[in-house]
This record gives structure tokens, sequence and C-alpha cells, in this order.
């Protein structure tokens, strides 16, 4: 038999293997503080949203919107100089486009000749008025010499008559007649060559009225054609970006025709909210926007006015929801929003551009 080891002894001073639960006082403690924990997390929770979610409304089905005006001509002809290149900035009357001005600087010639004309028709007529007044001034002396010249015969006639027949020879009596007769025929004669006198005054007024017209129809005329050349030089309207230019060196343009759009720099957001997010929002809430190509930055805008209606309504077919497979949609309402100070000229900020503007409604 092999001897057996000797076998330590337990010594009675050893801790046990397996440690005892902890106290209860001290389970107690981590269950209040992680309540107390759990409590201060629900607080913060509710003060973020009370503070930064419930007064705000925001979307980001919204854009820079802005003014973009297409440039066209007002007169025809072909283009001899251009000016401007693809988004180059152009300031208030600078010279865009010229057009051929020959055409019209000889129209303008012709328009000037036209009422050099009509102002010596005008002149003629005015003379003629003066040569019929003196003519009805002739007829009237013509009348009083008739006149007088059918008095002093009738006199005599009335004399001859009073007197004795046997004084008065029957050849001086009928001579006496017969002049009272004729000086009677020569001042209505003088009277006729007064009324056709007037009536020549008249007409020459009536000339003078028609060349008057026929003036101010050549001044017209010359108007026109200076404004038709001044409208071959195309100027910018006010201050802009070149976009989207169609027009080319030796292109024919007519009037009407689109060669370019000017779109200012005066821009502001319009912001397509749903229908039960204005509810408290009104022209004046404080806004800030936030432009997708500009992450870094937020701008400072304001609400300026709701649209009378929503965007579907005023759409090219507005929808028809008298039928019977009429499912409820929210609707948007295009908000427009203004920028509170003006925009970085640094920063390319144009329409179409995406933004999230974040209105405070309360």
């Amino acid at each position: 038999m092999e001897d057996k080891k000797d076998e330590p002894k337990a010594s009675g001073n050893l801790e046990p293997a397996i440690a005892p639960p902890p106290p209860r006082k001290k389970k107690r403690t981590v269950q209040i503080y992680a309540a107390i924990a759990v409590l201060v997390l629900a607080v913060l929770v509710i003060f973020y949203y009370i503070r930064f979610i419930a007064p705000y409304e925001d979307t980001d089905d919204a854009f820079i919107d802005g003014y973009v005006t297409l440039i066209s001509p007002r007169v025809s002809g072909p283009v001899t100089q251009l000016l401007i290149t693809d988004n180059q900035w152009v300031k208030e009357g600078d010279l865009l486009v010229q057009i051929d001005p020959n055409d019209y600087e000889a129209a303008l010639a012709q328009a000037k000749a036209d009422v050099a004309a009509a102002h010596s028709q005008q002149a003629s007529a005015k003379a003629q008025v003066s040569v019929s007044e003196s003519k009805v001034t002739q007829a009237q002396a013509a009348v009083v010499s008739a006149q007088a010249e059918s008095d002093r015969a009738a006199a005599d006639l009335k004399r001859y008559q009073t007197v004795q027949s046997s004084a008065v020879s029957q050849t001086a009596f009928d001579q006496a007649q017969a002049a009272s007769k004729s000086a009677a025929a020569d001042l209505d004669a003088a009277n006729s060559q007064v009324k056709s006198a007037e009536a020549d005054v008249a007409l020459s007024q009536a000339a003078v009225e028609s060349a008057n017209a026929a003036v101010k129809q050549a001044e017209a005329k010359l108007r026109q054609a200076e404004l038709n050349l001044s409208y071959t030089k195309i100027t910018a309207p006010f201050d802009g970006r070149i976009t989207a230019r169609t027009v080319q060196l030796g292109n024919y343009i007519s009037p009407g025709q689109a060669l370019f759009a000017l779109v200012p720099r005066d821009v502001w957001v319009t912001a397509n909210f749903k229908e039960t997010q204005l509810t408290r929002m009104q022209p004046g809430n404080s806004v800030e926007v936030h432009i997708d190509a500009y992450p870094g930055q937020n701008f400072k805008a304001k609400v300026d006015s709701l649209q009378a209606g929503t965007g579907a309504r005023f759409s090219l077919l507005p929808p028809e929801n008298a039928v019977g497979n009429y499912v409820k949609v929210v609707q948007r309402v295009p908000v427009k929003i203004v920028f509170d100070e003006a925009l970085p000229t640094n920063l390319d900020i144009a329409p179409g551009m995406s933004v999230e503007p974040k209105v405070k409604v309360k």
C-alpha cells in the first residue's frame, strides 16, 4: 500500500469561496440613483421638445425664389455687337446687345423730312388764312361803297317821284330808276362777295387745322422713329446676372424673341408648408433658413405672407374632388419668407436652390 500524503487541514480563519450578497441598503441606493437619472433624462427631453421643437414649424419642401426677367428685343434686325457672356453680372444701363441701326437711322431721317414738310404746309395754310381775311375786309369795304351808292340812287329816285311829272322828263326818271336798281344789285353782289370771302376764311382755317394734324402726325412718326433707333441698343433694366443666353453674334432677332434671362440679386424663400402647420403661422414670424449649398451657415428671415390658396389650386390642372374615389390628402400652402438683411455677395444664392426654413410660431 502506498503511503497517503498528509493533506493540509482547513484553517478556521480562511474566507468562504462565495461572497455574501450586498447589503439591502446599497441596492436601494443604486435604484434611487437610476430613477433620478431617468427622471432627469425625461425632463431634459421634455425641455428640449418644448424649447426647440414645439415652438417651430419646418419643412424641406422649400426653395430660393426670385423674379427671372426674360429680355426680348422691341425691333428686328441682325445682332452687330454682343457684349455679354454666360452668367455675367451686369449693372443697370449697361449695353448688352446692339442691333444693326442703319435701317432705323434712314427711317429717322425720312421722319425728320416729313416733319419739315408738314411745318411748311402749316405755315402756308396760316398764310392763306391771312389772305382770305384780307379779302373779307376788301369785300366788306365794297359793301359799304355799294350801300352808299344804293342809298344815293334810291334818294334820287325818291326825289324824282315827288316832283311834278312836268318838271322831270321821262328819260331822267327812267335813268334814276335804273340807277337805283343797279346800285341795289351791286349791293347784293358786294354782300355775296363778303359771304364768299368769309367762306374762304373758314376753308383756310380748316386747312390750318388739317396742317396742324399733319404736323402732329409727322412728329409722332418722328418720335416713333427715334424710339425704334433707341431700341436697337438693348440695355440692362436693372442689376442682375445673365442666365440662359441663346443669342449669338450675327443672329437675326425679332420682337418678342427671348434672348436671355436676367436674374436680380433680390431673392426670397418660397416654402410649401402643410396646411396643418399653419395654425399659428402668421406674417412677422421669425425664421431661420438653412441653405443646402452652404451647410455651415444659417440666415435670419421672417414670414412675409401666406398664399391665398393651396399650391394645387393654382396648378395647371386643379384637382377635381367631386368624384366617388376621393382620398383626402394634406395640402400644402406656399409661404413667402424674406431675408432680414442683404445676403453676402460672395455667396451664389440663386432661384431654385433647396433650403430648409424653420419658423418660430410661438
